[in-house]
């Protein structure tokens, strides 16, 4: 095991040293840079953007939206600013679309359903207790669907072609003869567990009992065939029964992709089988089961913790499918089915096959796919117990003389990007940053384009579900920004949401940075700024429980001292730490005053600086918002709070805090010592984006002196506490450059460090991919004397 394990990781470079030298190529090679996001609301009644393609300029996108039954179009006219440009609704769920000239081929899925109250034995396990529970469940009654054949042109839907049964995946082929169409007939999960092979009844009057439903007939392969006038195209079958080994009467294809000798491969994906399909004469000509992998050093448990530790055999149920040329083709193995023994398929990963195999692949990525992403910092713990990555879209294409794989990860929003190399594995070249759940992936050579589009959206922290435009140009990689590197079992070192960053005394290629509470344990992550991206070489556990880091600051002796944010009475208290550099040991843990606890909200201590000498330390920490104390209505200052260690002191001053905008509220999120004895913070408000509310409009960095300021006690029956209002300089505003590095401006800028040489640095926090695109914006932002200037 441990020899396949390495191989695979060489191969696939899920080592760093591929990641952090993804752009060490010729000075004349060229990469993916991202260039543009569309948000699909600015298409009038559009909500989601699932499957892309392009028109044959490459000039407009199509894209479905199954929430509001419509196709979408994007003029990308010019990449770098994609524009509205209307949709058509297509009566019906669309789950799919590609281009055949000038017309959009959609899949519609027409099927019927009926939603039913499930009354299920409480605790007691008796029926009409109290503690009964009821759920609402939608069984499919129907399946059915359609082919809508839509103008491009004219924006007209010109016809529909019945397809007796429910599509989910459409494919045209590169000389345009052939369209082929996956008929799912998708099981009804809420039925019998979901189990295959479903039977054939209807639902009865206690569908909550009932054993098994299912379509009036398999799912199958329905091939178009796309001779003069869409009115004049006809349909053949291909029945895909007693196939495969997993419920071979009840197959549930889910993708299909044609090469150019008009060989379709079709994905059964519940059924965990592959088969070929020779257009012309709608003959399967080979298929083979999909198999499973023995992954090894993967996170198995949602503990809050990210922990690369156990071994599992996964079917890999792929999802998509794309031909890499007529004899190769790769699979994205998402996994979608719980079998009757519990075991849930998905290998985290992907694979290549080739078209004449017996399920034997010519190359697998294992558990080198997951590692990427863990190194990279876009692994979602959340889905430690279900498919981790989730690999869910591949698409390849033709750039100049490259043949280019890129395989997108549903739950940790990144397509990786590779060069295949025939039998040979597969070349690392990029991880590209995405928006939430990319699905759709469409490669335009002609234009060196890629375009990535997200199902997902967490409208209330502003986040939309986007269309990503990424172009091909000469240049290093510019994502990730920051990375890890092996740890000496060589895994990547886990992180995840930076939330504090601090400049090494006396190494200026060393910073510190420190993860918030989305970890379920605190640690200091070690970072050398000298590699390209820079790269997480250590992280050192904290060893005290209830933390959530926010700041961090090296001492006079070498020690971390650490703010840990607290929350509202009854919840974690706000603390500072002094740790020891080398074991994580506390060494120190002051709280705040008393009766200033009594007054806390879940916004507390976000940044923390020192001065002084070993044992005579005085530390300063940032309050991110007002409390109550201020008043309910009255957010306009903050405190910064100072710490006599000899002395065993606290004593404060108001920090003014700009006028809240469309940004939503605004607070501080760093406190950095500055090498003249002045102080940095940074102001920021809770912003994302460009255009959906709430706007990022405030993401600044501010000089304030806190050697001369008039601190005092904090006194809880003085107007304002008795403190008074420091003043404040505007040292740069980085909201446009956080924008310029962003794929959707980033909310939480949380770290500010200036290194041993005066370089300055500052990190975003991606919240764990929580709800949140996952990107990490990290930037050297130059000479500390020049921070004004930066752009």
């Amino acid at each position: 095991m441990r020899i396949r394990k390495l191989v695979a990781a060489l191969a696939l470079g899920a080592t760093i040293a591929p990641l952090a030298t993804a752009g060490n190529h010729r000075p004349d090679s060229k990469l993916f840079h991202h260039i543009a996001t569309f948000d699909v609301t600015e298409n009038a009644g559009s909500e989601v953007a699932e499957i892309v393609d392009a028109t044959r300029n490459g000039k407009t996108l199509v894209y479905t939206d199954s929430e509001q039954g419509l196709i979408g179009f994007v003029d990308i006219s010019d990449p770098s600013s994609p524009q509205p440009d209307g949709s058509v609704p297509v009566g019906g769920e669309p789950t799919s679309v590609a281009m055949h000239r000038r017309y959009a081929l959609v899949g519609v899925n027409t099927s019927t359903t009926h939603e039913v109250t499930c009354v299920e034995p409480g605790d007691d396990g008796v029926l009409g207790t109290a503690d009964d529970e009821s759920e609402d469940i939608e069984f499919i009654t129907g399946w059915n669907g359609e082919l809508a054949i839509i103008d491009t042109q004219s924006r007209v839907l010109v016809h529909k072609i019945p397809l007796g049964g429910q599509p989910d995946s459409v494919a045209v082929s590169p000389n345009g003869r052939y369209a082929a169409i996956a008929i799912e007939n998708e099981r009804n999960e809420d039925v019998d567990g979901g189990i295959l092979p479903q039977g054939r009844e209807t639902i009865d009057s206690d569908p909550c009992a009932l054993q098994a439903t299912g379509p009036s007939e398999p799912g199958r392969l329905m091939i178009v065939d796309l001779q003069g006038k869409p009115t004049r195209w006809s349909t053949r079958s291909v029945a895909l029964t007693g196939i495969s080994d997993v419920a071979p009467d009840d197959p549930e294809p889910e993708f299909v992709d044609i090469n150019r000798a008009n060989q379709a491969v079709v994905t059964l994906q519940e059924n965990n089988h592959i088969v070929i399909v020779n257009l012309r004469n709608g003959k399967i000509i080979n298929d083979f089961p999909a198999g499973s992998v023995y992954l090894m050093n993967v996170d198995t448990v949602e503990e809050d913790l990210i922990h690369l530790d156990t071994e599992i055999e996964k079917r890999r149920e792929p999802d998509a499918v794309a031909w890499i040329n007529n004899g190769l083709l790769a699979t994205a193995n998402e996994g979608d089915y719980e079998d009757e023994f519990g075991d849930e398929g998905g290998s985290r990963g992907f694979t290549i096959f080739h078209k004449r195999g017996d399920g034997n692949p010519t190359f697998e990525s294992y558990e080198a796919f997951e590692h990427l992403l863990v190194s990279a910092g876009h692994y979602n713990e959340g889905r430690s117990e279900n498919k981790g990555v989730e690999p869910e879209a591949v698409e390849t294409g033709r750039y100049g003389n490259q043949t280019l794989l890129f395989v997108g990860s549903e739950r940790s929003n990144a397509v990786g990007v590779f060069q295949t190399r025939g039998r040979r594995a597969p070349r690392l070249l990029q991880v590209l940053p995405t928006g939430m759940g990319p699905e759709g992936l469409k490669a335009i050579p002609r234009r060196g384009l890629f375009v990535a589009s997200t199902e997902a959206e967490a409208f209330g922290d502003g986040i939309p579900t986007m269309i990503n435009i990424y172009q091909r140009k000469n240049g290093p990689a510019a994502y990730p920004m920051i990375a890890s590197a092996d740890d000496v079992d060589g895994l990547p070192i886990p992180w995840v949401a930076l939330s504090g960053l601090a400049g090494d005394p006396w190494d200026a290629d060393i910073l510190y940075a420190v993860s918030d509470s989305f970890l379920a344990k605190g640690f200091v992550y070690t970072v050398d700024v000298s590699a390209k991206p820079a790269l997480i070489i250590d992280r050192l556990e904290v060893l005290s429980d209830g933390l959530d880091l926010e700041g961090v600051a090296v001492g006079p002796d070498g020690s971390f001292w650490l703010g840990s944010e607290g929350q509202s009475p009854g919840g974690r208290e706000n603390r500072v730490l002094k740790v020891d550099p080398d074991t994580g040991d506390v060494l120190l843990d002051i709280a705040l005053p008393a009766d200033l606890i009594d007054e806390r909200r879940s916004n507390g201590i976000e940044g923390i600086a020192v001065t002084g000498s070993a044992g005579a330390e005085v530390v300063y920490v940032a309050i991110q918002r007002a409390w109550p104390d201020e008043g309910d209505t009255d957010e306009s200052n903050t405190k910064i709070g100072r710490y006599d260690v000899a002395g065993g002191e606290w004593s404060f001053v108001h920090y003014p805090l700009q006028p809240e905008g469309s940004g939503g509220w605004i607070g501080l999120s760093e406190l950095t010592h500055l090498p003249d004895g002045s102080f940095a913070v940074i102001e920021r408000d809770k912003g994302w984006g460009p255009s959906t509310p709430p706007n990022a409009e405030l993401k600044a960095v501010y000089q304030i002196d806190l050697a001369g300021a008039p601190f005092a006690p904090y006194d809880q029956t003085s107007a304002n506490g008795g403190l008074v209002t420091i003043d404040k300089t505007l040292l740069a505003d980085l909201t446009p450059l956080i924008a310029k590095h962003s794929i959707w401006t980033a909310e939480k800028l949380e770290g500010l460090a200036v290194a041993a040489d005066n370089q300055v640095y500052a990190v975003t926090d991606n919240d764990g991919v929580d709800d949140a695109p996952g990107e990490t914006v990290f930037l050297h932002l130059g000479d500390l004397e020049r921070l004004g200037e930066v752009d």
